[in-house]
């Protein structure tokens, strides 16, 4: 396949990058740096450029089947737009004739499944230190619900450097359910299994172990 990967330099974006050129999958990174990426690849192009800036990020998303959006940024409490311009950015330059997929990743507590992170994260750290952040993340989901694209989003749980092991739990109902760890790697995979075998799409699942 022909993946575009947003935010690749690091973490999920990364494993997501190493994984898929390792099964010899084209990838298309738009990086804003890229003399941040360690890895070279004659299957790996470099678009440089951000989220927010149009001209790069159709020039990344062109030509690919499909679209991982993996952004993330430091916690903060000031305000947040960059989950939804971004989105905003990625939907208007998708493709629609291609029928590219688009898979973003935001987290647990987006959406409805806030209220599943564990209290300390819940009562704590999600209000105090996320909170802008994941109101972003809320209005992100909605604007790519709301689009015609075929869509996945992914909610991890709390995220580990651990190794790709393909063993977790994929979530719908929430019911009952707190979220646990899963590595960067294992959602990576999840990702990758899911665009060349879609089974999830129009969802919005919970990863965790």
């Amino acid at each position: 396949m022909r993946i575009a990967v947003i935010g690749a330099s690091r973490g999920i974006g990364y494993e997501l990058l190493r994984i898929a050129l390792e099964e010899g999958h084209e990838v298309t990174a738009l990086l804003r740096n890229p003399a941040k990426l360690s890895i070279s690849d004659s299957q790996l192009k470099i678009v440089k450029g951000n989220i927010l800036d149009p001209t790069s990020v159709t020039a990344a998303i062109v030509g690919n089947d499909a679209v991982c959006l993996c952004i993330g940024i430091t916690p903060t409490r000031k305000p947040v737009n960059v989950f939804s311009r971004g989105a905003k950015c990625v939907l208007a330059a998708m493709e629609r004739g291609a029928h590219q997929k688009l898979i973003t990743v935001t987290g647990i507590g987006a959406g409805d499944s806030k209220g599943h992170g564990g209290f300390f994260y819940d009562r704590v750290i999600n209000p105090l230190l996320l909170g802008t952040i994941y109101a972003d993340k809320d209005r992100q989901e909605s604007i790519i619900k709301a689009s015609d694209v075929e869509w996945l989003i992914v909610r991890p749980g709390f995220l580990t450097n651990g190794p790709r092991t393909g063993k977790y739990r994929v979530i719908e109902n929430l019911t009952g359910v707190t979220a646990g760890k899963i590595s960067r790697a294992d959602v990576a995979d999840f990702i990758l299994n899911q665009l060349t075998t879609p089974t999830y799409f129009r969802k919005t699942p919970l990863l965790t172990y």
